[in-house]
């Protein structure tokens, strides 16, 4: 697959941490051989899950956001190389396909103005070929029968997972979000604000709920959007789960379920649902990390369950730039995803 920078047994073994009498994932996580064909290997492979980075922050620009995210593949697959090989989950069962190839960009819209109309133009054109990039990877991971996790990159990445996965079923997919935003606004040129709406506008995306809304940013706009395709896009809010308490967050995963589960679904991860998580929308209030890791085990388990997505998390905006966190939580949520999916007959 063109655009991906491979990740090689002797980058594995670089950010693993040895150590006698235990064994890392970094020791066990497959990768793919030089001179082999990456998709052959794949086919060829009993491993289930592909590990997949997104190392940009372009989408996020484009949407006038604080760009940071790029850095949380390479926070993210550091952390992930650590945990520990047990019964409870193997790193045999993950291959490590590597990394977007998105240099170039990055070096473009490093003096990009997001209020310079022409500059903004250009940046929603980089987000429509990593769109492309994105599509035709997950199209290849999912059409082997694999299952791939995608860390990184802005929520513009979603249309490039939904359509990606749509194309390899052959059908419309259906999506789940935990975020605070929608990620559903106008079609005004693509970046991380509209990538559910471009893959609705399109027919890729089925039906789509997002899961915590956050009721002081979203516009009444996209509220009467979503009202009026209610049959197709559902919510519930952050506010009416844990500050009023109307509603019942057990429940209301089950209600998400019931909505999505009549066909193949993704699951998409915003981090900046989450408190205090440098990201470029960092918030104060949110969910906690117990009910973002019980809510990823709650729709991993079920068959249906395409891909798992995890973004904008922006170690660089940190106050401490040389802290793991966010790459630690990263690993948690990724191994909840596995623990919970490997149980699937």
């Amino acid at each position: 697959m063109e655009k991906i920078t491979p990740f090689t047994i002797n980058d594995l073994a670089k950010i693993t941490n040895h150590r006698s009498g235990e064994i890392k994932f970094g020791e066990k996580m497959i990768t793919i051989p030089k001179d082999n064909d990456a998709l052959d290997f794949l086919k060829a492979s009993d491993a289930k899950y592909v590990l997949f980075g997104i190392p940009e922050d372009i989408g996020i620009r484009a949407n006038f956001g604080r760009p940071g995210a790029a850095s949380a593949w390479e926070s993210a697959i550091k952390s992930i190389a650590n945990i520990q090989h047990n019964r409870f989950c193997k790193g045999n069962q993950l291959i490590v396909l590597g990394q977007l190839e998105v240099s170039k960009e990055m070096k473009e819209v490093e003096n990009l103005d997001f209020n310079d109309i022409d500059d903004r133009a250009k940046l929603s054109q980089l987000v429509e070929q990593i769109d492309k990039d994105v599509s035709h990877i997950i199209f290849n991971i999912v059409k082997l029968g694999k299952t791939p996790i995608i860390i990184g990159g802005g929520h513009n990445n979603s249309y490039g997972n939904i359509k990606g996965s749509a194309l390899a079923k052959g059908k419309s997919v259906n999506a789940i979000n935990f975020d605070a935003h929608s990620d559903f606004r106008i079609l005004e040129g693509r970046h991380s604000g509209n990538g559910f709406s471009y893959a609705y506008e399109e027919g890729f995306l089925k039906k789509y709920f997002i899961f915590g809304l956050h009721e002081n940013y979203t516009s009444k706009s996209v509220l009467d959007i979503i009202k009026k395709i209610e049959d197709r896009v559902r919510y519930n809010t952050y506010d009416s789960i844990n500050i009023r308490r109307e509603k019942e967050f057990n429940q209301e995963m089950e209600q998400a379920l019931e909505f999505i589960n009549d066909d193949f679904y993704g699951i998409e991860i915003d981090l900046d649902a989450i408190p205090n998580i440098a990201c470029s929308a960092m918030t104060m209030s949110g969910f906690s990390v117990e009910q973002l890791r019980q809510f990823i085990s709650f729709f991993a388990k079920y068959k249906n369950a395409t891909y798992l997505h995890i973004c904008e998390g922006a170690p660089d905006l940190g106050e401490d730039k040389n802290n793991h966190l966010i790459g630690k939580l990263i690993g948690y949520l990724v191994t909840d995803f596995i623990k919970s999916n490997q149980q699937i007959a």
